[in-house]
């Protein structure tokens, strides 16, 4: 955070610069108000008028480009943060999507982005020229700057005070905004089950619920801030009007000329402005340091090390070791000490109950996820050895979920690599191929606008058997080496199935690894191993004919291998001991 605010510091300490002038400027009404009352009124001097108004006016429209200069610079100073920062917090937001930071990121950004070019940076720009008001202040009268400087005491404290009072309740309602906000993505991102299962209010009422906390926190600082923003304008405007009455007692002893009377009521009135706005606009300056801290927490734990070597394209050895992940509350494990080798080119179907930790392990080999605990290699390297984004390359995954986003077919399936200014011919082609290996072409074509077809927000546009098909297809964009394939037929019909299983059969003859986790028998043809996991385990682990003639009844312990013979029933579940049993 620190390197990339240093890049917009030549904007920001131009716009302070700008703000000396601006202040500055300010006392040309004050001058031209002592000049009118002693000069131009006892002389009845036009003329004299005359110049004084023309030189005021250059005066404010100077001063009004200025203030419009350094404000313009304060914009600039965000979009060269927003440039800064915006790509690494997207990069480590999707990296990290666990972390609590991370669903928010953006919007504390925008939070710490809109405040650097708002009001409360204008004041704070402001704030060290009270001093020389003050003592502008003591050079009309010393007893005018005795008012000013007992103001420009009062006013600080009164800000040192609001923020002491409202630090922990903003902070909390940011805390709670952020809940409120992830909890709403969540409800429209699942709006047709919501519909359809009769839940509306129900989620309308534990919305509003949220909402009541966060609203909660942000009304007891608003009306913490808004008594110390009350007690700074009656400090404001009673200085302001007893240093017009200490004006007017002055100049009835002749100790100040009648302009002196208005012109040190301005002077107080401009001296204290700029706490006073400081105190107005203090939530939002604290809402922005909060946010800063945040991210810069965001972005130490997410920082990439230096770039590793370049290491060769993987043959698709997989070798986990004592590979341990901890729950959320890290209380317990989901997957505990697994290990295991597969050899280059092997079809291994993972099988066991629901909450086993199947899809939590290919999500491991996959990259999708690190362990906590051992290492997962990948043709002998450690996975954290390996670039990540040039692994991916090389290996397949299928989610349970497809997640697909909006966009085209073609873009899905080619993983949007046309964002990073590929040759869009090439693109086009390797998202040919890789549905014809997904065996899902002729489904593509058969779709408006084929290829071309627009997905809406969240990848709807598509049938859960379509969406699986295409998300296949992106997984074997590229032909990888490494397929992860985590529950591929679960939407699929007839077709579908025979479809998926002529597909891994054509990667095991390409000498390709396959990991499938799957409860239908209708893989089996095709695989060489079965690893089976019980309670976040690997109880069995070998050649499929074997771990079948301990787990499953006499009529399946046999498989015929090569994919040629006809499959059993797709609609069946792969045995586990307790079906067995």
């Amino acid at each position: 955070m620190r390197r990339a605010v240093a890049l917009c510091r030549r904007h920001v300490a131009a716009a302070f610069g700008f703000s000396a002038l601006v202040n500055v400027l300010y006392i040309a009404p004050t001058l031209y108000m002592l000049q009118v009352y002693d000069r131009v009124v006892p002389t009845q001097g036009q003329l004299t008028l005359l110049f004084l108004t023309l030189v005021l006016l250059f005066a404010l429209v100077t001063l009004s480009l200025l203030d419009r200069v350094r404000t313009r610079l304060l914009v600039r100073a965000g979009v060269q943060l927003d440039a800064a920062l915006a790509p690494a917090l997207l990069d480590s937001t999707l990296g990290r999507p666990d972390l609590p930071m991370a669903r928010q990121a953006l919007r504390e950004f925008d939070t710490l982005r809109q405040t650097l070019s708002g009001a409360g940076v204008l004041a704070l720009f402001d704030a060290p020229w009270t001093p020389i008001y003050i003592f502008v202040c003591f050079l009309v009268h010393p007893a005018i700057g005795a008012v000013a400087l007992v103001g420009g005491t009062i006013l600080p404290v009164l800000a040192w005070r609001n923020e002491r009072a409202t630090r922990t309740a903003l902070e909390r309602a940011q805390v709670a905004a952020a809940s409120s906000y992830a909890s709403q993505e969540a409800m429209l991102g699942g709006a047709e089950a919501v519909r359809a299962l009769g839940m509306r209010r129900a989620m309308v009422a534990r919305q509003l619920r949220l909402r009541e906390a966060m609203l909660a926190q942000q009304t007891a600082a608003g009306f913490t801030g808004g008594n110390y923003l009350t007690a700074t304008k009656f400090v404001r405007l009673a200085l302001q009007s007893l240093a017009l009455g200490l004006g007017a007692l002055l100049a009835i002893d002749n100790q100040i000329s009648a302009g002196a009377i208005f012109a040190s009521s301005f002077l107080i009135a401009r001296a204290l402005a700029p706490i006073e706005q400081l105190i107005g606009g203090w939530k939002g300056i604290a809402q922005a340091f909060g946010s800063y801290r945040r991210l810069d927490k965001l972005l130490i734990e997410t920082q990439h090390a230096a770039p590793a070597t370049q290491l060769p394209a993987p043959r698709g050895a997989i070798a986990l070791e004592g590979v341990t992940l901890l729950n959320d509350t890290r209380d317990g494990t989901i997957v505990s000490d697994v290990t295991l080798q597969i050899a280059p080119g092997e079809v291994v179907a993972m099988i066991g109950p629901s909450g086993a930790g199947k899809s939590t392990l290919a999500r491991i080999i996959a990259g999708a996820v690190r362990p906590d605990r051992g290492r997962v290699r990948i043709d002998g390297a450690d996975l954290g050895d390996w670039d990540p984004e040039r692994l991916a390359a090389h290996v397949g995954y299928l989610p349970q979920e497809p997640t697909l986003f909006a966009g085209t077919i073609k873009e899905n399936i080619a993983r949007f690599r046309g964002e990073l200014g590929e040759d869009s011919a090439a693109l086009d082609a390797a998202a040919i191929a890789a549905t014809e290996r997904a065996r899902a072409r002729e489904l593509v074509q058969r779709l408006p606008s084929g290829f071309d077809h627009q997905l809406k927000p969240g990848g709807r546009g598509l049938s859960a058997g379509q969406s699986q098909r295409v998300a296949l297809a992106r997984a074997m964009y590229g032909d990888p080496a490494l397929l992860v394939l985590d529950e591929p037929n679960a939407h699929l019909d007839s077709e579908g199935d025979a479809a998926l299983l002529a597909a891994i059969d054509h990667y095991k003859r390409a000498g390709h690894t396959i990991l499938v986790v799957s409860h239908k028998l209708g893989i089996l043809p095709v695989v060489d191993k079965l690893l089976l996991m019980r309670g976040g385990r690997a109880e069995l682990f070998g050649p499929r004919d074997e771990v079948l003639q301990r787990i499953a009844p006499p009529k399946l312990r046999t498989v015929p291998a090569g994919g040629t013979a006809p499959a059993p029933a797709p609609a069946a579940d792969l045995p586990t001991p307790a079906a067995s049993a």
